[in-house]
């Protein structure tokens, strides 16, 4: 009688479904992990980078209203055309206060970079500032009462810190098309746009600088709120 010999089926003996191995839990774990790891990391930028971020308050400049070490909640859909007086911004003060490039070597720009975005330090070159005059405005320091002037009405600045005259330097600026006039709460220790008088510029500030306006602070929370109130 003929033998019927049974082979058992390799690998390749069969077809593609022989080799297929199913995917480990724990790996496809890992997969999903890493995918909603860069999937956060990209929205995060997306959002900090065109809708809103946190920036760090480095210096006490704006007290009594934001304290050094203060976080604060920057809308950056709000055009730098768009500000008004009165409004929190935050700016770029490159080409201003500060040069306009760096000439620290790339390797420690690119720390700072990554210090920043990750919330433990603060940017050298992004500041805080009160829009006091904005385009075709002209302000002045100061009236016979000791006070600035938006137009010749007489600013009653109720959030000034604490003694601060409304400036120790006299001035009087009219605000072109894409400028406005910036100034700190705390006037004596302030450096902002009256530090500029007599450079190019005249200490005004290009509106396309303007990063956003602060609108919360988020941290600490103790002093969280609304900077609208």
């Amino acid at each position: 009688m003929p033998q019927h010999t049974e082979h058992a089926e390799g690998p390749a003996s069969a077809g593609s479904s022989a080799v297929n191995r199913p995917v480990s839990t724990r790996r496809w774990w890992l997969r999903v992990v890493a995918v909603s790891l860069l999937t956060a990391l990209v929205l995060a930028a997306v959002v900090r980078g065109f809708v809103a971020d946190v920036y760090w308050v480095g210096s006490g400049s704006m007290e009594p209203t934001l304290e050094g070490g203060d976080r604060v909640l920057v809308d950056k859909l709000v055009s730098g055309d768009d500000v008004r007086r009165g409004d929190l911004v935050v700016f770029d003060g490159r080409g201003s206060l500060d040069p306009l490039h760096s000439s620290d070597p790339w390797y420690q720009q690119a720390v700072r970079t990554a210090g920043r975005w990750l919330g433990l330090t603060g940017s050298d070159t992004a500041y805080v500032k009160r829009v006091m005059a904005v385009s075709g405005d002209t302000v002045a320091c100061c009236s016979a009462d000791g006070l600035l002037t938006v137009d010749g009405q007489e600013l009653h600045e109720d959030y000034l810190y604490p003694g601060d005259r409304p400036s120790d330097i006299p001035f009087t600026v009219h605000v072109p098309e894409g400028r406005v006039w910036l100034m700190g709460d705390h006037r004596r220790v302030s450096v902002d746009s009256r530090s500029l008088l007599g450079a190019p510029g005249g200490g005004l500030i290009r509106t396309e600088r303007i990063v956003g306006t602060a609108e919360r602070v988020v941290w600490p929370l103790g002093r969280a709120r609304s900077l609208h109130e």
